[in-house]
């Protein structure tokens, strides 16, 4: 049976060449430039298809550290020539040509340690390179993906290289923006609504006031502490692994290759990556990947409670809250006409929810480094991206296509406000605990107001109600 990767769009086999690996010689479509153990990968791990492939943004990363250990292996022997052809072959890599062309076909569910998706990016860059040069493909000459390519690497430090190099990178291209934007939105609203003062909620039943400006500023606050949650993950995230080889010791490696080449991926990225202090660390576990798991977790905590509170501030509209006036997006529903749905708040919620399901998968892939080598790698790695993605993104979609058009329903607020039996609060300091839970379950009980009850009752005049009562004087220490 030919596997899916010999078909092209109309399932008519495609031209193939023979290239060999040490398990012997296997048919490659000669329109692909990865070579036998990529071919063998596909084979041997049919799970998911297109749709679980190993992320663009890990085989962009192989591209950065390969580009930066050629560079260096000059300095240790490897000959300019075929050096500057590799790295050539590298930008093709960083690019995402080769991605978006179907040559790195590898999922996710392969080795544990990421050897396949290895060896396909070393066979990538091995046949781009001879094909700058000259070459035949699958000749394995003048480049060779494991004499050169991957020289003084192994597997084993170049897969959890590249998943600190990429999502040290998603982090700042695309979890920051996303963040930073919804976090200032926030923030601004949280001014806007400065003096709009509403009744607050605890146990999800009625308490003091605060403005709806107070309100929004705890929202802002919370991504205000994701984002630094985040940065303080970075130190051990820009620790990597390269020069660590097979085990950490650095076999087949020369001094000074592993500082030398963190130097180049952090010109080439922008990012102050360094040599890992200790590569057994850095093989063996990736505590620094569940960190980075455990920031954005808590990120989802905070969207799920502020997606929530915004919703349900907006339910309605006519028999809700109704305090806030989200904008109208499209219809939502297929039967009631005219409905409209909080969907922004539902899209985040949901994100929320698959990130946290993410963090529970980087949990237990960290927790089950054994012995020299944690093999739960692309797993750990992908889950973490997705959350990146997903919260970047989500974050972005929430503020445009919600947040920026949240307006407040003064009316409705104050209505709610007034009827609120919590103001009664205010009474604590001039009439004791006891005498103003009296007014508020009377009135409760009576449907009558806490003034015309507190009259009632004989506790207070309409003087001293009006004068002991006000919400914008409950607002904070005096």
């Amino acid at each position: 049976m030919a596997c899916t990767i010999c078909l092209n769009n109309d399932d008519k086999p495609v031209k193939m060449r023979k290239e060999r690996d040490t398990f012997g010689e296997l048919d490659v479509p000669d329109d692909k430039l990865y070579g036998a153990q990529t071919v063998r990968s596909v084979m041997n791990f049919p799970i998911g298809g297109i749709e679980e492939r190993m992320p663009y943004p890990v085989i962009v990363a192989m591209g950065i550290l390969k580009k930066a250990a050629a560079k260096v292996n000059i300095e240790f022997g490897l000959d300019k020539k075929l050096a500057d052809a590799i790295m050539q072959a590298c930008d093709d890599v960083i690019s995402g040509k080769l991605y978006r062309e179907g040559h790195f076909p590898l999922v996710i569910w392969q080795t544990g340690s990421g050897t396949q998706s290895n060896m396909n990016t070393n066979e990538v860059i091995s046949n781009r390179a001879i094909q700058i040069l000259g070459g035949k493909l699958g000749s394995k000459d003048p480049v060779h993906p494991n004499d050169h390519v991957n020289k003084s690497q192994s597997s084993n430090d170049t897969f959890p290289t590249a998943m600190h190099i990429a999502v040290g990178m998603e982090l700042r291209d695309r979890l920051m923006p996303g963040l930073v934007a919804l976090r200032d939105t926030l923030d601004a609203k949280s001014k806007e609504f400065d003096k709009i003062i509403k009744i607050g909620r605890t146990h999800l039943m009625d308490a003091v006031p605060l403005t709806l400006g107070q309100e929004f500023s705890g929202y802002a606050a919370q991504l205000t502490y994701g984002i630094e949650r985040v940065c303080t993950t970075l130190p051990r995230l820009h620790y990597l692994a390269l020069g660590g080889t097979a085990v950490g010791t650095g076999l087949n490696t020369r001094k000074g290759f592993a500082e030398k080449c963190a130097k180049e991926i952090a010109t080439l990225t922008g990012i102050p990556f360094e040599t890992a202090p200790n590569k057994f660390e850095a093989l063996a576990s990736h505590d620094a990947m569940v960190e980075v798991s455990g920031a954005l977790n808590t990120i989802a905590c905070s969207l799920m409670k502020i997606a929530n509170d915004i919703r349900l501030l907006a339910s309605g509209p006519r028999c809700g809250l109704g305090e806030l006036m989200l904008p109208e997006n499209e219809p939502g529903s297929s039967i009631m006409p005219g409905k409209v749905n909080p969907t922004q708040c539902e899209s985040l919620t949901m994100i929320a929810a698959q990130v946290m399901g993410n963090h529970v998968a980087c949990t237990v892939g960290g927790s089950n480094g054994h012995f020299e080598l944690n093999v739960f790698k692309p797993m750990m790695v992908a889950s973490v991206l997705r959350s990146i993605r997903l919260i970047g993104d989500g974050c972005q979609s929430f503020n445009k296509n919600c947040a920026v058009g949240i307006k407040a329903n003064e009316a409705q607020i104050s209505k709610i406000m007034r009827e609120s039996l919590m103001l009664v609060t205010a009474l604590n300091p001039h009439i004791g605990y006891d005498k103003a839970a009296q007014i508020a379950k009377t009135a409760h009980k009576e449907g009558g107001t806490l003034k015309d009850t507190a009259i009632k009752l004989g506790i207070l005049t309409a003087e001293q109600f009006d004068q002991w009562v006000k919400p914008e004087e409950m607002l904070g220490p005096k």
